[in-house]
């Protein structure tokens, strides 16, 4: 699994870091990057999704393969 942030989306809630502080980093402003040029470890994949399901601006998508 592969993940991505629309930076023009993200508004800088910080929820996913929150959630997955393995996956995502945030800048001082609060905007998220993916971590790791976005591939999600098989044991953290469950998060990656809680982590999209809780992006208030859609932010977070899964990259097709």
């Amino acid at each position: 699994m592969r993940i991505r942030i629309d930076p023009d989306r993200c508004q800088g809630h910080s929820r996913c870091y929150a959630i997955a502080p393995d996956l995502f980093d945030v800048d001082d402003y609060g905007t998220a990057t993916v971590r790791h040029d976005g591939h999600v470890p098989a044991d953290l994949e469950e998060s990656a999704r809680l982590a999209i399901r809780n992006c208030p601006e859609h932010a977070i998508g899964i990259i097709a393969r």
